[in-house]
Protein backbone atom coordinates (compact mmCIF):
# COMPACT_ATOMS: atom_id res chain seq x y z
CA UNK A 1 0.00 0.00 0.00
CA UNK A 2 2.66 1.99 0.84
CA UNK A 3 4.76 1.33 -2.09
CA UNK A 4 1.52 2.23 -4.46
CA UNK A 5 1.15 5.76 -2.40
CA UNK A 6 4.72 6.46 -3.11
CA UNK A 7 4.73 5.85 -6.75
CA UNK A 8 1.37 7.89 -7.29
CA UNK A 9 3.06 10.90 -5.18
CA UNK A 10 5.98 10.38 -7.04
CA UNK A 11 3.50 10.63 -10.26
CA UNK A 12 1.77 13.36 -9.24
CA UNK A 13 4.88 15.26 -8.36
CA UNK A 14 6.27 14.85 -11.86
CA UNK A 15 2.91 15.92 -13.55
CA UNK A 16 2.82 19.07 -11.85
CA UNK A 17 6.46 19.84 -12.80
CA UNK A 18 5.43 18.90 -16.50
CA UNK A 19 2.74 22.09 -16.59
CA UNK A 20 5.27 24.41 -17.27
CA UNK A 21 6.06 22.69 -20.47
CA UNK A 22 5.67 23.09 -24.19
CA UNK A 23 1.37 21.99 -25.06
CA UNK A 24 1.59 20.83 -28.49
CA UNK A 25 -1.71 20.75 -30.64
CA UNK A 26 -2.60 19.44 -34.02
CA UNK A 27 -5.45 20.12 -36.78
CA UNK A 28 -6.48 18.30 -39.61
CA UNK A 29 -7.74 21.23 -42.32
CA UNK A 30 -10.59 20.85 -44.57
CA UNK A 31 -14.26 21.75 -45.11
CA UNK A 32 -14.83 22.31 -41.67
CA UNK A 33 -15.59 26.43 -42.17
CA UNK A 34 -18.96 27.52 -40.78
CA UNK A 35 -20.90 27.14 -42.76
CA UNK A 36 -18.89 24.43 -44.78
CA UNK A 37 -17.34 25.86 -47.87
CA UNK A 38 -17.71 22.62 -50.02
CA UNK A 39 -13.75 22.75 -50.76
CA UNK A 40 -11.62 19.92 -51.57
CA UNK A 41 -8.71 21.86 -49.89
CA UNK A 42 -7.03 19.92 -46.79
CA UNK A 43 -3.80 20.30 -44.98
CA UNK A 44 -2.29 19.62 -41.14
CA UNK A 45 -0.65 22.19 -38.42
CA UNK A 46 0.79 22.18 -35.65
CA UNK A 47 0.72 24.86 -32.81
CA UNK A 48 3.06 24.46 -29.98
CA UNK A 49 2.42 27.24 -27.30
CA UNK A 50 4.94 27.60 -24.13
CA UNK A 51 3.80 29.59 -21.77
CA UNK A 52 7.34 29.53 -19.85
CA UNK A 53 9.15 30.81 -22.99
CA UNK A 54 6.14 32.66 -23.64
CA UNK A 55 6.37 31.12 -27.55
CA UNK A 56 4.17 29.85 -30.26
CA UNK A 57 5.03 27.89 -32.92
CA UNK A 58 3.40 27.52 -35.56
CA UNK A 59 3.28 24.83 -38.69
CA UNK A 60 0.68 24.57 -41.80
CA UNK A 61 0.93 22.51 -44.78
CA UNK A 62 -2.14 22.75 -47.35
CA UNK A 63 -2.64 22.00 -50.86
CA UNK A 64 -6.08 21.47 -53.07
CA UNK A 65 -7.17 25.18 -52.43
CA UNK A 66 -9.66 26.61 -54.48
CA UNK A 67 -8.48 29.75 -55.53
CA UNK A 68 -5.51 31.56 -53.82
CA UNK A 69 -5.01 32.54 -50.04
CA UNK A 70 -5.41 35.58 -48.56
CA UNK A 71 -4.42 34.85 -44.85
CA UNK A 72 -4.27 32.29 -42.47
CA UNK A 73 -4.11 32.75 -38.27
CA UNK A 74 -5.59 31.41 -35.15
CA UNK A 75 -8.86 32.55 -33.97
CA UNK A 76 -9.97 31.74 -30.30
CA UNK A 77 -12.02 31.57 -28.51
CA UNK A 78 -15.63 29.92 -29.48
CA UNK A 79 -18.23 29.91 -27.11
CA UNK A 80 -18.43 25.77 -27.02
CA UNK A 81 -15.37 23.40 -27.67
CA UNK A 82 -14.96 22.43 -31.73
CA UNK A 83 -18.04 24.53 -33.05
CA UNK A 84 -18.69 28.21 -33.82
CA UNK A 85 -16.45 31.14 -34.75
CA UNK A 86 -14.24 33.85 -33.03
CA UNK A 87 -12.30 36.53 -33.34
CA UNK A 88 -8.76 36.49 -35.09
CA UNK A 89 -6.43 35.98 -31.88
CA UNK A 90 -3.04 35.78 -33.74
CA UNK A 91 -1.40 38.77 -36.31
CA UNK A 92 -3.94 40.44 -38.43
CA UNK A 93 -4.35 40.56 -41.54
CA UNK A 94 -2.30 37.14 -41.91
CA UNK A 95 0.37 35.57 -40.55
CA UNK A 96 4.09 36.90 -41.44
CA UNK A 97 5.22 35.00 -44.05
CA UNK A 98 2.20 33.05 -44.63
CA UNK A 99 2.28 32.30 -48.97
CA UNK A 100 0.11 34.29 -50.19
CA UNK A 101 -1.63 33.59 -53.64
CA UNK A 102 -1.10 30.40 -53.57
CA UNK A 103 -3.41 27.09 -53.66
CA UNK A 104 -0.66 24.96 -51.81
CA UNK A 105 2.09 25.22 -49.42
CA UNK A 106 3.67 25.28 -46.02
CA UNK A 107 4.76 27.91 -43.38
CA UNK A 108 6.86 27.65 -40.16
CA UNK A 109 7.15 30.18 -37.84
CA UNK A 110 7.95 31.05 -33.89
CA UNK A 111 5.86 33.85 -32.32
CA UNK A 112 7.07 35.77 -29.32
CA UNK A 113 4.10 36.43 -26.83
CA UNK A 114 5.32 39.54 -25.07
CA UNK A 115 4.98 40.61 -27.81
CA UNK A 116 2.02 42.95 -29.36
CA UNK A 117 2.65 42.45 -32.62
CA UNK A 118 2.12 38.29 -32.51
CA UNK A 119 -1.74 39.46 -31.45
CA UNK A 120 -4.72 41.13 -33.46
CA UNK A 121 -5.33 44.48 -31.19
CA UNK A 122 -9.05 43.54 -30.50
CA UNK A 123 -7.47 40.27 -28.96
CA UNK A 124 -5.60 42.01 -26.92
CA UNK A 125 -8.23 44.17 -26.18
CA UNK A 126 -10.86 41.81 -24.95
CA UNK A 127 -8.53 39.94 -22.70
CA UNK A 128 -7.60 42.90 -20.88
CA UNK A 129 -5.41 44.84 -22.90
CA UNK A 130 -1.84 43.44 -21.94
CA UNK A 131 -0.33 40.36 -24.08
CA UNK A 132 -0.31 39.02 -20.66
CA UNK A 133 -3.58 38.95 -20.44
CA UNK A 134 -3.83 37.41 -24.21
CA UNK A 135 -1.44 34.92 -24.21
CA UNK A 136 -3.44 33.53 -20.65
CA UNK A 137 -6.72 33.79 -22.90
CA UNK A 138 -5.31 31.79 -26.23
CA UNK A 139 -3.42 28.98 -24.25
CA UNK A 140 -7.14 28.73 -22.53
CA UNK A 141 -8.98 29.08 -25.56
CA UNK A 142 -6.20 26.05 -26.61
CA UNK A 143 -6.48 24.09 -23.97
CA UNK A 144 -10.41 23.92 -23.89
CA UNK A 145 -10.48 23.13 -27.77
CA UNK A 146 -11.61 26.78 -28.58
CA UNK A 147 -9.02 27.95 -30.82
CA UNK A 148 -9.46 27.04 -34.58
CA UNK A 149 -6.52 27.64 -37.31
CA UNK A 150 -7.81 28.78 -40.96
CA UNK A 151 -7.08 29.67 -44.07
CA UNK A 152 -8.68 32.36 -46.11
CA UNK A 153 -8.83 32.63 -49.99
CA UNK A 154 -9.84 35.08 -52.79
CA UNK A 155 -13.18 32.53 -53.34
CA UNK A 156 -13.81 32.41 -49.61
CA UNK A 157 -12.81 35.61 -48.01
CA UNK A 158 -14.08 34.36 -44.42
CA UNK A 159 -12.42 30.84 -44.53
CA UNK A 160 -12.14 28.11 -47.04
CA UNK A 161 -10.85 25.63 -44.87
CA UNK A 162 -9.59 25.19 -40.97
CA UNK A 163 -9.81 23.11 -37.95
CA UNK A 164 -9.52 23.01 -34.52
CA UNK A 165 -6.87 22.53 -32.34
CA UNK A 166 -6.62 19.24 -30.52
CA UNK A 167 -3.76 18.93 -27.82
CA UNK A 168 -1.69 15.95 -27.96
CA UNK A 169 -1.53 14.16 -24.71
CA UNK A 170 1.74 14.29 -22.46
CA UNK A 171 3.32 11.90 -20.99
CA UNK A 172 2.73 13.04 -17.92
CA UNK A 173 -1.00 12.53 -18.33
CA UNK A 174 -0.12 9.05 -20.26
CA UNK A 175 1.50 8.61 -17.07
CA UNK A 176 -1.30 9.17 -14.23
CA UNK A 177 -3.51 7.16 -16.74
CA UNK A 178 -1.34 4.18 -16.67
CA UNK A 179 -0.42 4.92 -12.63
CA UNK A 180 -4.23 4.74 -12.12
CA UNK A 181 -4.85 2.02 -13.83
CA UNK A 182 -1.84 -0.21 -12.46
CA UNK A 183 -3.59 0.47 -8.91
CA UNK A 184 -6.87 -0.35 -10.02
CA UNK A 185 -5.70 -3.76 -11.24
CA UNK A 186 -4.02 -4.16 -8.22
CA UNK A 187 -6.72 -3.50 -6.05
CA UNK A 188 -9.14 -5.85 -8.00
CA UNK A 189 -6.06 -8.62 -7.79
CA UNK A 190 -5.91 -8.09 -3.75
CA UNK A 191 -9.54 -8.45 -3.72
CA UNK A 192 -9.76 -12.16 -5.34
Amino acid sequence: MKKGLLLLASALLWATTAQATPITYTAVLGNFESPPTGSPGTGFATVIIDTAANTLEVDVTFSGLLTGTTASHIHCCTALPETGTAIVATTTPTFPGFPLGVTSGSYSQTFDLTLVGSYNGAFIAAHGGTTAGAEAALAAGLAAREAYLNIHTTQFPGGEIRGFLEPIPEPATLLLLGTGLVGAGLRRYRRR
